[in-house]
């Protein structure tokens, strides 16, 4: 019996000694080894072979990037307006040893240094500043906050603000003045699009006059052009009109006698209210000698008889 209980004993030791002696660190994580109560060694990962009751392994350290969200603080502007801002901060460690050694509570630091520097830095921007400019914000914080964690090896990779909360009378008054702005807005483009549509309309009514008298002038000169040229034709038929008569007249060789007796002819036929014009030639007076001329020969002709 006594030496299945030192055989008991013995396994349990073995068992202890193994439990205590062997560490396993999993990816993107390192430990901090201690001897004797001082710094030893960084443990990397997989299986890592401790002395027992004189090594120990005080921390593993986690190496991803962590998110570090605190809840809103007050912060007061330039322009003394009092608001909550709640910012989230993005860290990595970078040096396991520093991050141990060097700090006491690292996520506290970084909380009281990131009010602290986000205090100051809208302690120098107004209300509109501080709502318009979250970007100089963010990339202010992160870079003062960068530089001073650096020491506890750390490593802030992003900073953004999650909210900013101005107080409620701040609200109302910022609200009333966009409903005012926005309505500003709108009278000026309702004001613009009457002028646009006005001129528009002044535009096509200038065209359609312009269009209007174009066409009244293009129809008066066809007009005119139409008159003229029927004028020209009459003028033209009159012309061909005289040329032939004067052709034929000519062509016939008549006598003075004979012209005559066609006048008095046609004298007659007025007498008898048959023609109603007369055309009396521009030698008229050739016309009665040759008819006085005529009267002799007929005289002469009755006297031999």
């Amino acid at each position: 019996m006594e030496g299945y209980f030192l055989l008991l004993l013995l396994i349990f030791l073995a068992v202890l000694f193994a439990a205590s002696s062997v560490r396993i660190i999993t990816q993107s994580r390192a430990g901090i080894i201690e001897r004797l109560g001082k710094f030893h060694g960084v443990a990397k990962t997989g299986v890592n072979i401790l002395i027992p009751f004189i090594d120990h392994m005080r921390a593993v350290i986690d190496l991803r990037e962590q998110i570090a969200d605190y809840p809103p603080q007050p912060v007061i502007t330039k322009d003394n307006v009092t608001m909550q801002i709640d910012t989230v901060v993005y860290y990595q460690v970078t040096d396991p040893i520093k991050y141990t050694y060097e700090i006491a509570d690292p996520r506290a630091g970084i909380e009281n240094l990131a009010v602290t520097t986000l205090r100051n830095i809208v302690g120098d921007m107004d209300l509109d500043q501080t709502l318009t400019s979250r970007d100089v914000v963010n990339s202010q914080l992160r870079t003062i906050l960068d530089e001073a964690t650096d020491k506890w090896g750390i490593k802030v990779t992003r900073v953004e603000i999650k909210n900013i909360a101005p107080p409620r009378d701040t609200l109302e008054a910022m609200e009333k003045q966009m409903r005012a702005e926005r309505e500003r807005r709108e009278a000026v483009l309702r004001a613009e699009g009457e002028k646009r549509a006005a001129i528009l309309k002044a535009e096509g009514e200038r065209e359609a006059a312009i269009q209007i008298a174009e066409g009244a002038r293009q129809a008066a000169i066809l007009k005119a052009q139409g008159e003229a040229e029927a004028i020209l034709a009459v003028e033209r038929a009159k012309a061909e009109a005289i040329t032939m008569v004067f052709n034929a007249i000519k062509a016939a060789a008549p006598t003075k006698e004979v012209v005559a007796i066609r006048s008095l002819e046609a004298m007659e036929r007025v007498a008898d209210g048959k023609a109603t014009k007369i055309v009396v030639p521009a030698d008229a007076a050739g016309i009665f000698g040759a008819l006085s001329g005529l009267k002799e020969v007929l005289e002469g002709q009755k006297a031999a008889e």
